[in-house]
């Protein structure tokens, strides 16, 4: 009890029953951000630079000396008007998570969300957007496609890559742990990516957990969530607040001590301890407090020796050191002969992800997001229809009324000849989709079979009937009070063959039947 009592005075200015954990800032005093008459969002930090924000993407600036790595001018066109945005598949502490389609290039892209006037997630988004505009494409790290800033709302939304695997934790909620030889393979590649942070950018990320590690359906790893990242200005920097989740917090940091980049090395490690084991080697369900006079009081977690490879074990136990310099670093950890033991195994990620979880709800997510946005097109504007035409490849094939049309400009010409003829004298008498039942099915190794059946009625703005994805601000026809046996016009029957394009996430119609019932 004494330790318990002395371990909650220790603590006494960083917890509070009711709030949590505070998360001390990291930025420079001076940081702060600015709105200007043209609807931008000047985030300032005398550490980071500016970053200048707004409807149509993120420019960053460097109006004074930084690190070398970080000079320069940077711009990320990323268009809120170019984004389709569907539901939530993720919310943390500071941010929502949706899914989105990128209008111009039909790629689905994760979008985080995150209130800029709030002072402690504006810091967190101004490290994660460093984070990401400094690495991008870098192994092991997902993927930065730009910013936006929604003046309406307050938000910007971060453009990710959407890793449509979920995470670590996901998939081990789904199967209890995960073989050794996948492990091995995937933490070989995010080590890639923690010794890019720290022995590059120079950064702690302080939130190393199976839920920041994501998958995707290619079976790449991959790390997320910079937000409590803190910069070092040198490799013998260290950091003296107390952030991020205590469920995986190093003895050093629970002490409220300095720290650095071993402290992430603590946290992969018992990540990967609960990847491999199935099990968190602590009690987590007693309270913070217990838990971490565990973590400091109790010898480190090491899997059971008779179960588990000494390779494995080995790598753990090198980890879960309790004292930070002695455990070794990111670029170390990918010598080690744990990550070395099946480099000639050929373990196939990509066949492991997709048995974990079910194909069929994840096409059926896929294909509804699809036929919304392919439709939303057809019915919508005519500058947002031009973009249809990138749906095709010069393979693609579409077939109407007996007749058949190869490659984007005869699809695309056929296409345009039915919407103008459906859409008539505008708006009186424009006809719109109303899409009444999608079903789908794999098709080849990674596409997707679409089947769509609905109606054509008097309108002028599209509608979705039944219980697929509903894109945001399109109002349910199961809300609205209309009369389908008066309104309907005629029905309509398509198929679509969507297969994967040469970036994760982008998908072009490959094959397409259209039939018009009066």
């Amino acid at each position: 009890m004494a330790g318990l009592e002395e371990l909650k005075k220790k603590l006494t200015p960083l917890f509070d029953a009711e709030k949590g954990f505070s998360s001390g800032s990291t930025l420079d005093p001076c940081d702060s951000y600015t709105l200007s008459d043209s609807r931008t969002v000047n985030l300032l930090s005398r550490s980071y630079g500016v970053y200048n924000i707004n409807e149509l993407g993120l420019q960053k600036c460097t109006s004074w000396p930084t690190d070398d790595l970080d000079h320069g001018e940077k711009t990320y066109k990323c268009a809120s008007h170019e984004m389709r945005i569907f539901g939530a598949i993720g919310s943390g502490a500071s941010s929502v998570v949706q899914r989105a389609i990128h209008i111009p290039t039909h790629r689905i892209l994760a979008l985080k969300k995150i209130n800029i006037f709030e002072k402690e997630k504006r810091e967190q988004l101004l490290t994660e957007i460093r984070t990401l505009c400094e690495a991008p494409c870098y192994q092991g790290l997902v993927e930065f496609h730009g910013a936006f800033y929604t003046p309406d709302s307050g938000q910007i939304s971060i453009a990710l890559e959407y890793m449509d695997g979920g995470s670590l934790a996901d998939v081990i909620q789904v199967q209890k742990c995960i073989p050794e030889p996948v492990l091995s393979s995937m933490f070989q590649k995010l080590l890639h990516g923690l010794s890019y942070l720290h022995g590059v950018r120079h950064l702690v990320h302080r939130d190393i957990k199976p839920a920041n590690l994501l998958v995707n359906l290619k079976g790449e790893p991959k790390i997320t969530d910079f937000g409590i990242s803190a910069g070092l200005e040198n490799s013998m920097a260290m950091c003296a607040t107390f952030v991020g989740t205590v469920t995986y917090m190093s003895p050093e940091r629970i002490r409220n001590e300095s720290y650095s980049y071993p402290a992430d090395i603590w946290s992969l490690g018992l990540a990967l301890f609960e990847c491999g084991t199935g099990e968190f080697p602590y009690t987590a369900n007693e309270g913070p407090v217990n838990l971490m006079l565990q973590i400091l009081d109790d010898p480190s977690p090491s899997p059971p020796n008779h179960v588990f490879s000494p390779e494995f074990c080995s790598f753990i136990d090198a980890c879960l050191k309790k004292d930070a310099d002695s455990r070794p670093t990111a670029e170390q950890l990918l010598s080690h002969p744990f990550i070395t033991k099946y480099e000639d195994a050929r373990v196939d990620l990509e066949a492991f992800v997709r048995s974990v979880f079910d194909p069929t709800q994840r096409m059926k997510d896929l294909a509804d997001m699809l036929t919304i946005h392919y439709y939303l097109l057809f019915d919508g504007p005519d500058e947002l229809w031009q973009h249809t035409r990138t749906f095709y490849n010069e393979r693609s094939t579409f077939s109407f009324s007996g007749k058949s049309y190869i490659g984007p400009n005869d699809v695309f010409a056929s296409l345009s000849n039915i919407r103008s003829t459906l859409a008539g004298e505008w708006p009186p008498e424009k006809l719109v989709h109303v899409v009444e039942k999608v079903q789908c099915r794999v098709h080849g190794r990674d596409g997707v079979a679409i089947r769509v059946s609905g109606s054509f009625i008097v309108g002028n703005q599209f509608l979705v009937c039944g219980d697929g994805v509903q894109a945001e601000g399109l109002p349910n026809f199961k809300d609205l009070s209309i009369d389908m046996s008066r309104r309907r016009m005629g029905t309509f029957q398509e198929q679509f063959i969507m297969e994967p394009g040469n970036v994760i996430g982008r998908y072009l119609i490959a094959g397409q039947e259209l039939y018009i019932m009066q």
